[in-house]
């Protein structure tokens, strides 16, 4: 005898109403939740198998559109439809499932579970022709959808995924591919979400939503695909929140996002191609920012939301914004642990050009100079001290003018007050203690006053030393304008 053969009042409601579309609602409170379903009698119970049957092979009446429409009801044993192709839409909503429904393989016009209960799901490449609707849904253990069609939008907004251990994640999306948009604010996952590899033709919203699952991975989307915006502004995730390989076409917007997994690495978008990039608003990143080898058009960094630890190398970005004083943007470059990484400062320097902000183009300029100080040998990084001090690698060019006037002044009162005696008494031209101390300093340009007249005693040393230093610095002159001219 089959199930259909004895069928209870409450499926017997079911199974009438079934081919004109009809909707059948077991609820005695138009607002009831399906948490104490277990307790729900015969009366609003139905049995799993009658709704296969149903679905599979149910007679349709001419002229109608048959739909399965349930509200409010307790489904007992396992709704095994795998592999099963139901042309009929399905809405299971404000249910309590005593069993993970099975729908592995399956194909299904439209599937709405709205705020049911479930202990979990598998439906790995099942085959949505319409909407899959999941909203307000109580999930308890892992739903499986790796490599699931859906060719509308999923909605997943206020659902709750937990599961009784940590063996696998709450809610998997790995390798599906999505028509339209996926649809989660606040959403909460105790566990963790995969979207590995998933294809999203629209956009993406998380707002408010929650991923929590400290000490692991909370939202694992490598290589995921977005065709619009996502959305996670105040998203909050305990754990590590993973994009490396995304490809977003329009923004990523995190404002006011709680990023945290201390010790590790917070947010991983690396070697990814995202249009915008927001991050700002929020508190600061508890963990690493990785961000290497990512192209961005618009980056969008709040100084203050920025972790100890910041990864840029070879990231490649157009414009960096809010704009802020180079003073507050490059401590970032300097928390990519020890390791000198010049292409963060030219991508930095780029930016603020990009802008017209040349003066602090410069001052990147010559904190990078000052950085690669650190890794030459003790000649190179003593040379490097004298260029820093003289013209500031040729990035601070009006130093080498006061270098050169406080050096002449000094030189002009000593040899005023002492005159050298003059090497040929009967062609010496005049004595001028400025244009004296000038020939001593300028190595190229010549007045005849050096050569005329020779100093003595302590006078002596003071030309040698104005000497030394006017080679000093026409050589770090020359080494400085040669840097900034090859930078422009």
């Amino acid at each position: 005898m089959s199930d259909t053969d004895d069928l209870t009042p409450a499926e017997t409601r079911v199974w009438r109403a079934f081919p004109r579309g009809g909707s059948v609602d077991f609820r005695a409170d138009g607002d009831e939740a399906p948490e104490p379903g277990d307790a729900w009698g015969a009366e609003r119970t139905v049995r799993a198998s009658v709704l296969r049957a149903l679905l599979l092979r149910a007679p349709q009446e001419e002229g109608e559109i048959a739909a399965l429409k349930i509200t409010g009801a307790r489904i007992t044993g396992v709704l095994d439809l795998k592999y099963a192709t139901v042309d009929a839409p399905v809405r299971l909503s404000h249910c309590h499932f005593d069993n993970a429904p099975d729908l592995y393989g399956a194909r299904l016009r439209q599937l709405n579970l709205t705020r049911s209960l479930l202990p979990g799901m598998t439906a790995a490449t099942l085959r949505v022709d319409g909407v899959l609707r999941m909203t307000d849904c109580r999930v308890r253990g892992p739903v499986r959808l790796g490599g699931a069609q859906i060719s509308g939008a999923v909605f997943l907004e206020r659902a709750r995924f937990t599961a009784p251990d940590d063996s696998e994640p709450v809610l998997q999306l790995n390798q599906a591919s999505i028509g339209d948009d996926l649809w989660a604010p606040e959403m909460r996952a105790h566990g963790q979400v995969r979207l590995t590899g998933a294809m999203v033709t629209g956009r993406i919203n998380l707002q408010d939503a929650e991923f929590d699952r400290p000490g692991g991975t909370a939202l694992d989307a490598q290589n995921l695909q977005v065709g619009g915006h996502v959305r996670a502004r105040c998203l909050r995730a305990r754990g590590r929140v993973e994009l490396r390989g995304s490809r977003i076409a329009g923004r990523l917007d995190l404002l006011h996002a709680h990023l945290s997994h201390p010790g590790d690495t917070a947010l991983r978008a690396s070697s990814s191609v995202i249009g915008e990039l927001w991050l700002r608003g929020g508190p600061r990143v508890r963990g690493a920012l990785n961000l290497r080898r990512s192209q961005i058009e618009i980056l969008t960094l709040e100084p203050e939301m920025l972790p100890d630890q910041v990864h840029l190398g070879n990231l490649t970005y157009t414009v960096l914004a809010p704009h802020e004083p180079a003073e507050r943007r490059l401590p970032m470059l300097e928390r990519d642990g020890d390791r000198y990484e010049p292409y963060g400062y030219e991508q930095l320097t780029a930016a603020y050009r990009h802008v017209g902000d040349d003066d602090a183009a410069r001052l990147v300029q010559l904190a990078k100079q000052r950085r690669r100080r650190a890794t030459l040998t003790w000649y190179g990084k003593l040379w490097g001290y004298v260029q820093d001090a003289a013209v500031g690698y040729g990035f601070r060019p009006l130093r080498a003018a006061l270098w050169l006037l406080s050096l002449m002044t000094v030189g002009s009162i000593a040899y005023g007050m002492e005159h050298p005696r003059p090497v040929k008494a009967d062609e010496a031209p005049e004595f001028n203690p400025v244009f004296y101390t000038l020939d001593l300093l300028l190595p190229v340009i010549g007045f005849d006053q050096e050569t005329a007249f020779a100093p003595e005693s302590w006078y002596q040393w003071l030309s040698y030393g104005l000497i030394l230093t006017g080679w000093i610095l026409a050589t770090t002159i020359v080494a400085g304008v040669t840097r900034t001219v090859s930078r422009q």
